[in-house]
């Protein structure tokens, strides 16, 4: 029934009339959502001319997709502009309130549609890493008949997200993040269009205001217009109280909406072990500035600081080991003293330790040693122990030859025995190999040093110690 405020022209907050179409309620990023593939920016490779995507709809065959890329990229816009400019008919799907129940419901629906009208439907399913794989695998009979065209959309890794049989039958097409000067043309477009966006407020935005606005968006398009949406907000508040006509935007009220930037970063998603993986390879680099640095978008980003501890606790020993003895230490000590200090005062240990890391002498001497070590005890039989090194505290087992031979090393002059101490079958085998950086070059040369006094001590009897103890010449004492 028609009220008496039918014929009135919706109205803003500060008595200026809401854009045509602009729902209340409705987001500006829905609103201002690019309808055609010549709206969309920041993708050429994707839609540009001659490119997959625009040949495609072109051709009106449209295969399954899955949409690969950060938030705010695209995905669903993509599978919509697909679907209305093709003959398939769309169905949003959400892999996050749907089970297996509703996945059959939907698959069923389109073949009967298919059947009944002869369109197929394009099945959007947004986050389908998170289906599991039952659900997964019910879309195949559908996706091999041709009953439904599958566009998926995910920010992890299809490789690993999607199941095998399902993703060979689907193209990949990878979204990047955009750059700020798209999301400047974004925003200026937002604000120039009168009949989806923010045209008719006649509000103004200095340069130096969208560029804060786009790099605080850190390529999300979305994240982008909702900031412009709340600064917007903040600004018609602002003309209001003063009495002007136009809201102006700048970048202190940018600054003042978001003090904080907006990080990219899910603690269980691909951007957690991609930033991890920036700070570990930094630090392998020797590049102390990029090390700090991914420390620093880890932390705040909302990383847990000890587990970035424990990262560095392995990388001591992985990467630097006995070229330098103190890394371990020093990220030891850098755990501990975040443990008592806690934030913010804490994260000044693990940026020192980060520095130290970067700038020591690299060895992944201990790494390859315990490495090959385990893959021979694992390929290998197990060896028994030489007996002149087993242990003989009883009668019966000297007699049984425990502990013949043993030389106590600090009886010889030498300081070694000359026993060898591998399995027979494994003698001369050579697990470290010490690198000539830093403090392991001089291991390198005790390492060559000790194998010489060996061979000496092999080739003649060994020098006793003055006083010596004798202490496990026949095996015992040890063990």
């Amino acid at each position: 029934m028609p009220t008496l405020f039918d014929d009135q022209e919706p109205r803003g907050r500060v008595g200026r009339p809401v854009a045509e179409g602009s729902e209340a309620g409705t987001p500006l990023a829905e609103r201002i959502r690019p309808r055609s593939l010549d709206e969309v920016v920041g993708q050429e490779a994707v839609v540009g001319e001659g490119a997959f995507l625009r040949r495609a709809i072109a051709e009106d065959r449209v295969p399954s997709l899955v949409f690969w890329g950060p938030p705010g990229t695209g995905k669903t816009t993509l599978a919509r502009i697909l679907a209305d400019a093709t003959s398939l008919r769309f169905v949003p799907f959400s892999a996050v309130t749907s089970g297996i129940k509703e996945v059959k419901r939907v698959m069923e629906d389109a073949a009967r549609f298919r059947r009944a009208q002869g369109r197929r439907t394009l099945l959007f399913v947004d986050e389908i890493h998170r289906f599991n794989r039952a659900q997964q695998d019910a879309f195949l009979p559908y996706v091999e008949r041709g009953d439904i065209v599958l566009v998926g959309a995910t920010t992890e890794n299809p490789s690993f997200e999607v199941n095998a049989a399902l993703l060979s039958r689907c193209r990949v097409v990878v979204l990047q993040p955009l750059r700020p000067e798209h999301l400047r043309e974004l925003l200026q477009r937002a604000l120039e269009d009168t009949e989806r966006g923010l045209g008719a407020t006649g509000a103004r935005a200095d340069d130096e205001a969208l560029e804060a606005l786009a790099q605080l968006a850190s390529g999300d398009a979305r994240r982008a217009l909702n900031l412009l949406e709340l600064v917007m907000a903040e600004a018609e508040a602002v003309a209001e109280e003063e009495g002007e006509t136009r809201p102006r935007i700048d970048a202190n009220l940018v600054r003042r909406v978001e003090q904080r930037k907006v990080l990219v970063y899910d603690k269980a998603g691909e951007e957690h072990f991609n930033l991890i993986s920036a700070l570990h390879k930094s630090l392998r680099e020797s590049d102390p500035d990029a090390a700090v640095y991914w420390l620093a978008r880890m932390l705040a980003a909302g990383e847990e600081p000890l587990y970035i501890a424990r990262r560095m606790i392995r990388f001591a020993s992985e990467d630097v080991g006995l070229a330098d003895p103190q890394a371990l230490p020093q990220a030891l000590a850098a755990a501990d003293a975040y443990h008592r200090l806690g934030s913010p005062e804490g994260e000044l240990a693990l940026a020192q330790a980060a520095l130290y890391l970067a700038l020591a002498p690299k060895s992944a001497g201990a790494y390859r040693a315990y490495n090959a070590a385990r893959r021979t005890v694992e390929e290998r039989p197990a060896d028994p122990v030489p007996m002149q090194i087993r242990n003989a505290p009883t009668r019966l087992m000297k007699e049984h030859g425990y502990g013949a031979g043993y030389v106590y090393a600090h009886d010889v002059e030498e300081g070694v025995g000359g026993i060898d101490c591998l399995p027979e079958a494994l003698v001369g085998e050579r697990f470290y190999r010490p690198t000539d950086r830093g403090f392991e070059a001089e291991l390198a040369e005790r390492l060559e040093r000790f194998r010489t006094l060996r061979e000496e001590v092999r080739a003649r009897p060994p020098r006793t110690v003055e006083g010596g103890t004798g202490r496990g010449a026949d095996g015992s004492g040890d063990g």
